[in-house]
Formats: structure tokens, sequence, C-alpha cells
């Protein structure tokens, strides 16, 4: 099996030490990014830990994709025990950063302890230095950037930042890459606030020892990325915005209507107004990232994608576009996840009856970032601060949810309830399989939940395992078939999703052990037979009726009968 390369380097940032460990066989087993980090996470943290604590350990990883020039690679994962989940949880984004963190010659870099000042730890291929920075305290994340290139001329492709919400520990910080680049979703940006890490750069010139080749198929993918006529190229995920709406399929008003009147003003057309320039991440012709500008008001960003359009604009009762990109631009700069920080201000906003007041929007949006006044409240996240304000708890297992509707499309809503990382869109993208953005032929009916679509929930989520192992894109779904999945990595399919699903059972052992269980894979509504297809799902994946995964699967058996 082609797997990733190179060693683990463990870097303690209160002791300000390091250590180099050869990891051969956990990268032959589990390939790279999120399947190492997991088992990585698994064996290394105590599943006591609170996520703030010293003890809690934050991997960056890539995979072996990343030692390629394919299109679909530019991207790494994060991993750590979420302050919003309370979960062992990996996150994943794009930009320039991956290709950068190769070239220092390492698989997986880990960060453990508390420094007493901030830091940015510099990661190179000869070593890594501490430099003590508290002049940059709650700086934002342009403003580390552009210390980063005028100390070390280091632009931002190198860098991964938190702004001042990592710093404050809201509860969904993100960590931020290439400025506009996110590991968004489960406020791993706080995990690395707690450990005082302002940011974390990567340089060198050094590939891993072993250099991958990769077939054929590689500059096939790269050429089907590069000349494919698709509408993500011009709008990205905005486009799916009208569809989610016609359905009856985009939440609005923190969740109590299912379609916007004013989605037109937020649709994928509106984003495209806005597009001044292509947008892409390292290595990729795909091409689908989306630089936006509005130059009466003087609004530049990246996006907003369709999540951020959900968050910040249905949710929030906004319709104008531009109000929506400021919104996506204000969480950028001070590294905040845009799905729950929209949420949880639509929340905000049902309980004080402003939706709609796009001011008050953004003002809120800095002091969640400061953690001043209210913000204070809201930085903690729906699941948090629900009681205080007065309204519906919408999140799974502290999560907030995405705009993909599973009141509309019940495999998806299935999917919400039992991934590990709660009501996340990304952990078996099975609403492509229910709009459907899929051919009907592979499609399924969004009504009800059957055991054969819990099977298939199953599957997905294996598949989009493994891609996080690679590590690929999602958007790759319309070229890696599965011949293509077996010459990239040297083995056959049958084993690449057995890794996939080796990766959840770990992460669910783990959570398991945090007290995650069927009383937790619950939803804020109600799906037709959900609870069958979560025994269905159950049985597929071999956990016990209660949500345990077996004994004979990991290391960790079932709680015992009292």
């Amino acid at each position: 099996m082609r797997h990733a390369t190179g060693s683990l380097l463990t870097i303690d940032v209160g002791e300000q030490t390091t250590e180099t460990t050869a990891i051969d066989e956990v990268l032959s087993d589990f390939i790279g990014g999120r399947g190492v980090c997991t088992k990585l996470a698994s064996d290394r943290i105590d599943t006591d830990v609170d996520p703030f604590d010293p003890e809690n350990r934050l991997y960056f990883a890539s995979g072996p994709l990343q030692q390629s020039t394919m299109s679909f690679t530019g991207r790494m994962n994060v991993t750590g025990v979420s302050p919003l989940t309370n979960g062992l949880l990996s996150s994943n984004a794009g930009g320039f950063l991956s290709r950068n963190f190769v070239s220092t010659g390492h698989s997986v870099v880990e960060l453990t302890g508390e420094s007493e000042t901030p830091l940015i730890l510099h990661v190179t291929d000869t070593g890594v230095s501490f430099e003590q920075v508290p002049e940059l305290t709650e700086a934002t994340v342009p403003e580390v950037t552009t210390h980063v290139e005028n100390s070390r001329g280091l632009d931002e492709t190198h860098i991964a930042a938190i702004g001042p919400a990592g710093e404050n520990r809201v509860r969904f910080a993100s960590i931020m890459t290439t400025e506009s680049r996110a590991f968004g979703r489960g406020g791993l940006g706080a995990v690395m606030g707690a450990k005082s890490v302002k940011a974390i750069t990567f340089d060198g010139d050094s590939a891993p020892e072993l250099e991958l080749e990769f077939p054929a198929d590689a500059g096939e993918i790269h050429q089907e990325a590069a000349t494919s006529d698709h509408i993500m190229k011009r709008q990205g995920t905005a486009s799916v915005t009208d569809l989610a709406n016609e359905i009856d399929g985009l939440p609005t008003r923190y969740f109590s209507e299912t379609s916007f009147e004013g989605a037109s003003g937020i649709n994928g057309d509106a984003v495209e107004s806005k597009k001044y320039k292509k947008g892409t991440c390292s290595s990729c012709a795909f091409a689908c990232k989306l630089p936006t500008k509005d130059d009466d008001r003087g609004v530049e960003t990246e996006g907003p994608e369709f999540e951020t359009i959900m968050a910040f604009g249905s949710n929030t009762a906004t319709d104008d576009i531009v109000d929506v990109m400021q919104s996506n631009e204000l969480c950028d700069i001070y590294g905040l996840d845009t799905i729950s920080c929209g949420d949880t201000i639509s929340a905000y906003l049902a309980s004080e009856d402003e939706f709609g007041n796009t001011e008050l929007i953004h003002e809120l949006i800095e002091q969640i970032a400061f953690r001043e006044g209210v913000g204070d409240l809201l930085a903690e996240g729906v699941d948090r601060c629900h009681e205080a304000l007065g309204v519906e708890n919408w999140t799974v297992k502290g999560m907030e949810f995405p705009g993909h509707e599973g009141r509309r499309l019940h495999g998806q809503a299935l999917s919400y309830a039992v991934a590990t990382r709660g009501a996340d869109h990304m952990f078996a993208t099975f609403y492509a399989w229910e709009y459907p953005l899929v051919s009907k032929g592979t499609a399924f009916d969004p009504t009800g939940i059957t055991p054969e679509k819990a099977q298939a929930v199953v599957r997905q989520e294996n598949i989009r395992a493994l891609e996080d192992c690679g590590i690929i894109c999602r958007f790759s779904r319309g070229v890696m078939t599965e011949e293509r999945f077996e010459a990239l990595f040297d083995t056959d399919f049958a084993s690449l999703v057995s890794v996939g699903a080796d990766v959840i059972q770990l992460e669910r052992s783990f959570n398991n052990q945090r007290g995650f269980d069927r009383s937790t894979d619950v939803l804020p509504y109600d799906v037709p037979n959900l609870q069958d297809g979560i025994d269905a799902y159950y049985a597929a994946r071999g956990w016990t009726e209660d949500g345990y995964v077996s004994k004979t699967d990991t290391d960790t058996a079932a709680p015992a009968d009292d």
C-alpha cells in the first residue's frame, strides 16, 4: 500500500524541546493524514483529558498524495480533542500549506504542553525554532502573517495561525492557513490557543527520504480537472443554494423555516457576480475557489461557500451577498468557523428578534472573538448557550448544523446523528446522493431511512475517511473511480475502504470512553425510521445496540454491565 513517509516530530511547547520518532508501522497501516493522526492520538492522549489541558495534543499531517503534483491534493489534516464536541476530532483544510509541510521531511508534527508566553514555532528540515511573540497577543490572522513575512521571509502559504478567537478559547475557533483557508470545524484553534502557540510555519528542501512515484492515473486526473466544465469552477459550493431552496431545504431564521425568500440575493449567481479572479489550492487545476470583492464597500474575501451562505445568509435572514462576504471576511480575520459562528449568532438573533440586522451581526463576530459583552456567552457555542438564550439546541454532539437540511435529506440526517464529529456534512457527504448531485443510477430517494441507506452511509463515511488519509479533496468525486484509488494507493479498493473503517472505529472507541454512545446520536428534529436506521448502521459497523465499539474491533470494550 502506498503511504506517507517521514517521521513524527513531537514539539513540547512548554519545555521547548523536540523529539523525532519513526512511525513506519503506523504509516503503513493508516496511510497518512487523518488515519495516522487518529491512531497516534488514540495511543498518546488520555481519554479523560480536558481539551484545554496541556496534555491534549494537536497533530498536523499530510498524506502520500502531497508528494504528487496531482489536482485535488493541496490539503492537510489537524487532529485533537475538540473543545466544541469534547470528542476526538479531525479537521481538514486546503490551500498551499501541505507541500511546504512535506518539505520539512516529517509526516506528522505533534504539539503538546503549554507555553508561558505566546510563541510562533518554525519547523524546518534542519530543526525547530521557538520565537516568543508577546507583541502578537490577540493579533489577527493577517497581522500574524505580516509579522512572519517581515521577520522570516515566509509568505502565507507556509503559515498555520490563529487569531484572537483561538487565544480567547472560543470553542469554534479555527486554525487558518493561506489566511482564508480554515481548519474550521470543532474549535481546534482554541486548543492551539490554549498552548499559547500563535502560529506554526513549515519550510524546507527535504522531501521524505522515500520519494513516492505515482502511476499515469495521477496525470489523467490532473488533466480532467483542468479541462472539465463544472459549475463549481464558477460558483464553488454556492451553486447548491438555489437547489437547496427549491426543495424546501435551506435552513432559515435559526432553523425555524426551510426556505428563504431572499435566496436570489445570496445564491451562486450573486457570488459569481463578485468573483474577480480564479482561485485554487496547491497543484490543483480544478480552481473552484472564490476570490470575491465589492469595491463600493471595500470588502474583499474568498467565498462565501454554501455553508457560510446558509449560516450568515438565510439563517440570519440576510439577503445581500456583500453582507455575507463581510461576515466571511471577519471570521477569517479573527479565526472563526463560519458555520458555528453564523449559527450561534442566528440563535442570538432569534432570542432578540433581530433577524436581518447586519450591523449587529458584524459587531457580534468581533465580540465573540474577543469574548466581550454577550460575545463571551456566544463564544461557548449553541450547545452551551441555548438555554440562556431561550432557543432550541440545534447541534449534534455540540457541533452546529451545516446547510444540507436533514429534515429533507434523511440519509444525511442519519449521518449527522451518528458521525463522530456530530452535525458535520463532510463526514459522509451523503447529501450528494440525495439531492442528488450524483448520477440517478447511484442516487437515493431523500425520504426515509432504509437498511440499504444506512449501509450506504457507512460506506460513504469509510471512503471519506480514506480520502482524509490520502489526502484528497471531496470535490474529486467525479474523477476518483475505484480503479484510480487502487492505482494511486497501490492496493485493492476493499483494503482501502477497510482503512477508512478502522479510522472511524478508533474515533468512536476513543469517544465511547468520553461518554459518547447511543444517547448522543440524537437530532433536534424527527426523521422517519431514524432509530431503525441507527440500528442498521450499528449492525453494519459491528457496534453494540448502545453504540459502543465491540472489544473485537479495538482494544477497548464496551462498558461492562453494572
